[in-house]
């Protein structure tokens, strides 16, 4: 064993007051981190082009690429501008296996 172990076990006794105070065993339950299909992802383009401050123009959340694709398109064609950044949210949930 090493000195760290060591260490690390003797703080565990001070901090539970022993070798089987405040212990837990825990099941291994296997999970899948999986797409909620029941609801559908966004996207979101922000317009960060700017030399004093961001222009922070947005299209809002758009269900599909292409429509942040075609956002941006239409937004520099009218400002010039060409720096976004794009964000994308979804939900997950974890499936327990059988």
């Amino acid at each position: 064993m090493t000195d760290a172990n060591v260490l690390l076990r003797k703080h565990q006794r001070e901090e539970h007051g022993g070798e089987s105070a405040g212990r837990r065993v825990f099941r291994y339950v296997p999970y899948s981190i999986v797409q909620d299909a029941s609801a559908l992802p966004e996207y979101q383009p922000y317009c960060v082009s700017g030399e004093d401050a961001e222009c922070g123009a947005t299209s809002g959340p758009c269900r599909a690429p292409g429509e942040v694709e075609e956002w941006q398109r239409r937004h520099t064609q009218e400002t010039r501008h060409l720096r976004y950044r794009r964000s994308f949210a979804d939900y997950a949930m974890l499936e327990r296996h059988h």
